[in-house]
């Protein structure tokens, strides 16, 4: 088996803001094998100041993988666990080796095209008219589940975005959900999440930062809004310790982002602590290429989740790979006769 990587930009079509900073390009990395003329590729991820393996030597292991490549998925996968984003694309890439195509995987109805999955519409931190565009697009492109990131503006303002949407749409016909990205403090959290829940909402992302155990326990003991942990799972190895962290928060929901907590494996594991404890989950994309986001997709619609899934981020990039992926009225779905065109990866 040979394998190799390649570094790649990715060009965001808009400034795109969270509570971190506005971003214009996204770093990912491409782990291409090749055995008995077939070949797999996978997607490494990284998203730079979030991903526990933002470090130095991400390159390096990078490399590290590719040497070592014959011994075999378990066991690289077993010496990555610090390198959550390159478990995914070794998973990616050794899935897609052996799949009849290299893009299919999960083969299933949706990959068939019968079927399809509802999602929710991203609508990203930016100025009051910006923000109120996007959700106008969203309303109008029929999607019933509109996720907003907030803690960028000022809250004021935000609550006037809010009072918008709930004007024109009741919550039984939009869901809302909001992603604080931790821009609340956690002396005002409460105070604000009261503010919020007069809009009924379905969920608040992270209120706080992550890492403020007993501040993020007390909000999720009888929150005004269902509290979703996001960042809070990023860099928590291991079955026991995922366990212990929900067992002491207990939060409402957990939100998980396959390149930044261990691929499928590190996902599937999340999801068995958090059933054992009735906590919902949900999973999104972390602004991977269409290479990425279509192996989340299709193991996503596998799991069989009826919530709407944080799936929507494949228009985001000028330069990202043609591929059978689709949106429309709020779902996802895969278009078998469209083909993938992965010329700008060569």
């Amino acid at each position: 088996m040979k394998a190799n990587y390649k570094k790649y930009l990715l060009n965001f079509k808009h400034p795109s803001g969270t509570s971190r900073g506005v971003m214009t390009e996204k770093e990912t990395w491409f782990l291409m094998l090749e055995e008995n003329g077939k070949t797999g590729i996978g997607e490494c991820g990284i998203l730079r100041s979030l991903s526990v393996d933002d470090r130095p030597d991400y390159e390096e292991k990078l490399k590290w993988v590719c040497d070592n490549i014959d011994l075999g998925k378990e066991e690289l996968l077993a010496e990555l666990t610090h390198f959550p984003s390159i478990q995914f694309g070794v998973e990616t890439a050794f899935l897609s080796l052996v799949s009849k195509t290299p893009f299919e995987l999960f083969p299933s109805d949706f990959t068939k095209g019968t079927t399809s999955m509802s999602i929710n519409g991203l609508v990203w931190m930016g100025e009051e008219d910006f923000m109120k565009s996007q959700i106008e697009e969203k309303l109008e492109s029929g999607f019933t589940c509109i996720k907003l990131k907030i803690g960028a503006i000022d809250f004021k303002r935000e609550l006037e975005l809010l009072r918008f949407i709930r004007q024109n749409f009741d919550a039984e016909k939009i869901e809302i959900r909001v992603d604080a990205n931790g821009a609340f403090k956690p002396d005002d959290a409460l105070e604000k999440m009261e503010q919020l829940a007069k809009f009924n909402l379905h969920s608040i992302e992270q209120p706080i930062k992550a890492n403020q155990i007993s501040r993020m326990r007390l909000l999720c003991e009888n929150p005004p809004i269902p509290i979703a942990l996001d960042e809070e799972l990023i860099g928590v190895y291991g079955i026991e310790n995922k366990n212990e962290l929900l067992e002491k928060i207990k939060p409402q929901f957990i939100i998980l982002k396959p390149s930044l907590v261990g691929g499928f494996s590190g996902t599937l594991e999340w999801i068995a602590a958090a059933e054992k404890l009735s906590i919902g989950w949900w999973i999104t994309s972390a602004l991977e290429s269409n290479i990425g986001l279509n192996a989340i997709t299709q193991f996503t619609y596998s799991l069989n989740s009826k919530l709407p899934q944080g799936l929507g981020t494949g228009g985001l990039y000028t330069n990202n790979v043609d591929c059978p992926l689709e949106i429309s009225n709020g779902q996802i779905n895969y278009n078998p006769s469209k083909k993938w065109n992965i010329k700008n990866l060569e």
